[in-house]
Order: C-alpha cells, then structure tokens, then sequence
C-alpha cells in the first residue's frame, strides 16, 4: 500500500501571470471608477474618457511590456582606455505608486566603473523610463535599475540614487507638498570603497 506524508504546512500556490483584460473590461472598469467617484459616466464630457484612459494606461505602464536587456544590449569597447566613472545625472522620471497608483516624480543618478566597455549614455536614461513606467515604489525602482545595470553591464561598480516626490504624500493623506524622498544603492567597489562613494555624491551634487 502506498503511503502518501502530508507536508506539516499547506504548499503555496505556483504565481501565474496575471491575465491582462480585454479593452473593453479596462473601459468598462473606468466607467465604474467614474460613478463610483460621484460622476455620471455618461454625460458629454466623460464619455470618452474611458477610451483615453485606456490608452494612457497603455503608454504610462508600457514598461511591462520593454526588456531592460535589450536596452543595455550593445556596448563600446573603443573608449581609449577610460576606466573611470561613467555618470548621467539628473535623467528625469516619472512613475506610479504601487499602493494607490497615484504619480511620483523625481530625478535618477546613475554611475559605474566600467569593465569591458561602455553603453550608449541615452541607454541608461531608457533603462530607467523601462521600470518607471510600471506600478512601483521608489525602493524597489532603486533596485531594479541597479541589478539591471550588473547583470548586464558587469561593472567593477555601480551606483544609483534616485530622488523623487511623491502625489500619495502631497495630494492625498497628510499633504505635505515639497517633500523629497531619497534612495540609493551601491554595489561592487561603490559598496565597498567609501571614497567613491563620496566621489559620487559629489559628482552628483556639483552644478
């Protein structure tokens, strides 16, 4: 007789990709949106608003649908040598919270230590437009851009700092307007070396 052990704990459950609804169940939820906010979704002014929120939506999260590998694809090897820090500075972003899919906006620095060869320097400015346009945090678009950038560049180093403010803050809950969130994260000799850290935050705060 064959004897089957139950595990002491329920297994969890395998993670599926989410089924993406068809244009019209997205118009139809807007149209909910819209009178569950007080409005009658069919009065002139509203009634094609689901169809270009549709749309919007398309090209606001359109990050789902990008690879940051393909971004970071071709380097150059011809650079005479450099093996200095690479930084673009203040590449500007725009992106949606996760928790109550309003905006928040800010600037991303991004630097590394390059190690057989370089990116084309717009590269790193798609890079961070492919996970700014998904729902996220400010923490976690941090880290993305950052192992992006060691999986598929290998620097000897690299660092990010992102600084943004958020809607959730400002338009909603405690309103406190002005208000910058920092993150930043190190890796390779920007983790473990202090001085380029120093390096880089100077770089970044010189005007």
């Amino acid at each position: 007789m064959d004897a089957r052990v139950r595990p002491p704990f329920p297994l969890p459950k395998m993670a599926s990709a989410p089924v993406r609804p068809t244009r019209e169940e997205a118009e139809a939820a807007v149209r909910t949106l819209i009178a569950w906010a007080g409005d009658d979704p069919t009065r002139e002014g509203l009634l094609d608003t689901p169809r270009r929120v549709a749309k919007a939506y398309g090209e606001l999260y359109a990050g789902y649908d990008q690879d940051p590998k393909s971004v970071l694809d071709r380097t150059f090897k011809e650079v005479g040598g450099y093996d200095d820090i690479v930084l673009v500075r203040d590449i500007p972003f725009s992106s949606h919270c996760e928790h109550h899919m309003v905006p928040f906006v800010g600037k991303a620095h991004i630097a590394y230590l390059p190690h057989d060869g370089v990116v084309g320097l717009s590269k790193l400015a798609r890079l961070v437009d492919v996970f700014a346009r998904r729902l996220q945090t400010q923490e976690n678009l941090t880290a993305q851009i950052i192992d992006a950038l060691n999986e598929n560049l290998g620097p000897r180093g690299a660092a990010v700092m992102l600084e943004a403010e958020h809607m959730c803050m400002s338009m909603r809950g405690i309103h406190a307007h002005g208000v910058s969130t920092v993150t930043h994260r190190f890796t390779g000799v920007f983790a473990e070396d202090r001085v380029e850290q120093d390096r880089f935050f100077a770089m970044v705060s010189k005007r």
